[in-house]
């Protein structure tokens, strides 16, 4: 059976001088290749809360999976901040608890922190939630996953443009990174593909958990005038609560919401970790390659839908369920061919399809959206 271990580790570090200094391993934690072991120990970081309603809940409830398979234990560490303290952390559960397999999940983990730690320790196997892994330029013994959630976002647009009667939809976003700037894109298009008339407001706020900002964001959309807003930061909570408060529908993101708000909340883009982590897993304890570049959206498991709320409507419904449909077949096009950005440039020459690398690097609004990435 697996365990959970709750301790501070980022003390460990600080106490212990073989730790500051040797970068050593415990006699036996593991032997090279260490992902081949039968047993393994895993080790998950997250910058905020567990149950958060959001990105670090969703990596949560994947880590809750790994706890039943055999010979699995799982240590966490929640609320370490994107500094040295993560590398600290990260150190302590290989030197302290023997893990050799680590997910720190936040985006501002990856460079310098998890990098640094993976050069320190190369028998360990580190993975990152995201899109910053390059192949030639990381170490092979580091890697990012992601899923193609733009498709939930797409269809998160498509609820919300039946909803919507102002024609104005809102999506408030932490920074303008090519997953975040993708997702505000796919939720206009969404919308656009029930009413192409329908425009979204965004707002930054700099930060992936800013409760105060994120409100204030969600007042200003809905006094201009959005009656439907989504989000792409940390815990949606104070969002999804704020809109529904002021009368406004909802889309999720990260994790299912619906409780906060059941009677405004249309559906959502959630996260399904518990498939990616699990094959991860799997394949370290036969000692197959974990893979460096690992992808997949809602036919692959990787992503889902919170279940559609009860005011979306019945066609609203139909074009939802037949284009999540065409979606679980693979090889759907979001991004279509002569589509422009809100300054009326071309920016896409051919249909990309989920998997297209570009996506990857997306650093325009597209038309339609009202807002800045700069």
């Amino acid at each position: 059976m697996s365990t959970i271990k709750t301790i501070t580790r980022r003390s460990f570090l600080k106490t212990s001088a073989a730790g500051v200094a040797g970068a050593t391993l415990l006699p036996g934690a593991f032997m090279a290749p260490a992902v081949a072991q039968t047993a393994l120990t895993v080790g998950f970081i997250y910058v905020g809360p567990k149950d958060d309603f959001g990105y670090n809940q969703a990596h949560a409830e994947g880590a809750a999976i790994l706890k039943a398979m055999p010979g699995v234990t799982v240590i966490e560490e929640e609320n370490v901040p994107e500094t040295v303290e993560v590398q600290k952390s990260m150190e302590s559960m290989i030197n302290l608890d023997g893990a050799s397999v680590l997910f720190p999940t936040s985006f501002g983990y990856f460079d310098p922190h998890m990098l640094a730690m993976a050069a320190k320790y190369p028998d360990a196997q580190f993975r990152h939630c995201g899109g910053l892994w390059k192949e030639g330029t990381h170490p092979m013994n580091t890697g990012s996953y992601f899923g193609y959630i733009g498709q939930g976002q797409y269809l998160n647009g498509i609820a919300a443009g039946y909803a919507s009667t102002s024609k104005k939809i809102g999506f408030i976003a932490a920074k303008p990174i090519p997953q975040v700037v993708q997702n505000i894109n796919s939720f206009l298009l969404g919308a656009r593909s029930v009413d192409p008339t329908i425009t979204c407001q965004v707002i930054f706020t700099g930060e992936w958990s800013l409760a105060v900002k994120e409100a204030e964001a969600t007042n200003a959309l809905i006094d201009q005038g959005a009656d439907v807003i989504t989000c792409h930061v940390d815990s949606p909570k104070v969002v999804v609560e704020t809109a529904a408060g002021r009368g406004a529908f909802v889309c999720g993101y990260h994790a299912n919401q619906s409780p906060l708000a059941p009677e405004k909340y249309l559906t959502g883009a959630e996260w399904a970790w518990g498939n990616v982590y699990t094959d991860f897993i799997k394949k370290a304890q036969t000692g197959e390659p974990m893979g460096n570049f690992v992808r997949g959206g809602l036919k692959d498991g990787f992503v889902k839908m919170s279940p559609l709320g009860p005011a979306v409507s019945e066609e609203a419904r139909n074009k939802f369920e037949a284009t999540k449909a065409e979606m679980m077949k693979g090889g759907y096009s979001v991004f279509k061919t002569g589509l422009k950005d809100n300054n009326g440039n071309v920016v896409v020459t051919s249909d990309l399809v989920e998997d297209a690398i570009e996506l990857e690097s997306m650093g325009y609004l597209v038309e339609g959206v009202i807002g800045s990435t700069s």
